[in-house]
């Protein structure tokens, strides 16, 4: 079998996106719902409020998930709906949703991948600096002290920090997600060497106090760049453009959303000599100790996929942009489709690191509708994960340590500054009624997840045939 026996395949989450009750049984403010008040900066003024109503919902979606086949489910803990003030009081009804959520998973035979942030910062620890203030990564500890307390004698898989680039970068420099700063990139630099820290100190926390035998891992994401051709000379023009800055355009996406200067300080104990470089002065004050912390061992190396930009080698070898073909298939997002990307993501990654993987978000947007028979017809996406998956398994044949797959999203949900426009779920969800229609993107992973990949070289519309 290409796949290991115990390839976890699943589906992802995150609290905001899909829980609601915002304001129900104890639960604080966070930097979304702070966000999702300004008037513009979430489209048509849509808030996370009601979003799934996974809050109260949840033994739904667990039956759902167990009649999809799923072998695993990574979900984010609301760290205000269990610390309503982001330290102190602990708010007991939030920690009894986790406790019920987790043990119906067990019961249901699923997995749980906790993540312990995916961006729904206090509002109450932000007013007091948020992740510019030294105390942040103490907050952080706190906060995961209290959860490993409760939920890990259930849970063995943990997941530390959930796309930095995002919210850092998107949060704190172009201010277009919460807390919606733009701030000089120094400070911007500063968060983010505090966010690290709380990783650190988060995976310290997680080997001193957890129950059982503790898998932690990180959940990054960056622009990888894969060959035009697979030459040698543009495999090591991806690589390089992969890994280093792009000192051509100061304002390229590489500023925050590169791999390099979030992965290297926690798998390598450094932030790389080329970033330091890049960014000069404003990079962040240091001490050997911090990186120590930050650098703490973890277990599996998680990472979020969706597109990629493919160059080549230049006359002088240096990497060389290859615009996508004219009408080149993107995403509702806009987001260009990629699946070679995958496959290199992997190779280059594993190259640089020696740490096993897990892919924790995948997926695609689409305009998705049910039709007159109740069905979803999503065949483009069923057309994207065939793709993506067959370069994920290109990888794994080549000996790459993948532990598993995580298909974003479980749910359509909401989707950040977009709102609910954007639909990326394997479940279509009706946002009036609440209910839940799997699509056949669904039907199509649940036999992938059945056969452990192998129907990856079945036509796609084969388990459709019977629905």
């Amino acid at each position: 079998m290409t796949f290991r026996d115990d390839f976890l395949w699943g589906a992802a989450t995150a609290a905001y996106q899909i829980e609601g009750a915002a304001r129900v049984e104890g639960r604080g403010d966070s930097v979304w719902d702070m966000v999702c008040r300004r008037p513009g900066f979430v489209e048509r003024g849509e808030t996370g409020d009601d979003a799934c109503d996974h809050y109260h919902r949840w033994a739904e979606d667990i039956a759902i998930m167990k009649e999809m086949g799923l072998r695993s489910y990574r979900f984010s803990i609301s760290w205000p709906r269990v610390l309503p003030g982001g330290v102190g009081a602990i708010n007991e009804p939030g920690l009894a949703f986790y406790d019920r959520l987790v043990d119906a998973l067990r019961e249901a035979d699923i997995e749980p991948l906790v993540t312990l942030f995916h961006w729904d910062f206090p509002t109450a620890l932000f007013d007091r600096g948020g992740w510019l203030n030294p105390e942040s990564p103490e907050w952080f500890a706190d906060y995961t002290r209290l959860v490993v307390d409760r939920l890990s004698d259930r849970v063995s898989w943990w997941l530390t920090l959930n796309e930095p680039q995002c919210f850092i970068g998107l949060g704190h420099l172009t201010g277009v997600h919460a807390p919606g700063l733009q701030l000089p990139l120094d400070r911007v630099l500063l968060a983010g060497h505090h966010a690290l820290l709380a990783h650190g100190r988060a995976v310290q926390t997680i080997r001193e106090h957890a129950r059982t035998p503790a898998t932690i891992g990180y959940a990054p994401v960056g622009h990888v760049c894969y060959p035009d051709t697979e030459s040698a000379a543009d495999i090591e023009a991806a690589r390089m453009r992969t890994f280093e800055p792009d000192n051509t355009d100061p304002n390229s996406n590489w500023r925050m959303f590169n791999w390099s200067w979030w992965a290297d300080p926690v798998l390598e104990g450094r932030y790389p000599e080329s970033y330091l470089e890049h960014y000069g002065d404003a990079a962040p004050p240091r001490t050997d100790a911090e990186m120590r912390i930050i650098s703490e061992p973890v277990d599996v190396l998680g990472f979020n996929l969706y597109q990629g930009a493919r160059v080549r080698a230049g006359a002088d070898g240096r990497p060389e942009a290859v615009a996508h073909a004219v009408g080149h298939a993107r995403t509702s997002m806009g987001w260009p489709i990629a699946p070679d990307a995958l496959y290199w993501a992997l190779r280059f990654y594993s190259e640089r690191h020696s740490t096993p993987m897990l892919i924790t978000e995948n997926g695609r947007a689409n305009p998705d509708v049910v039709s007159d028979d109740g069905r979803v017809r999503d065949v483009i996406r069923i057309d994207y994960l065939a793709k993506y998956l067959r370069c994920m398994r290109r990888a794994v044949e080549e000996g790459i340590d993948l532990r598993g797959y995580c298909c974003w999203s479980l749910m359509d949900n909401f989707e950040w500054a977009h709102g609910y426009a954007q639909r990326f779920g394997l479940v279509y969800v009706d946002y009036e009624t609440k209910n839940r229609t799997i699509k056949d993107s669904g039907r199509w992973y649940t036999r992938v997840v059945e056969t452990n990949g192998a129907s990856l070289d079945e036509p796609i519309d084969a388990p459709l045939a019977a629905v």
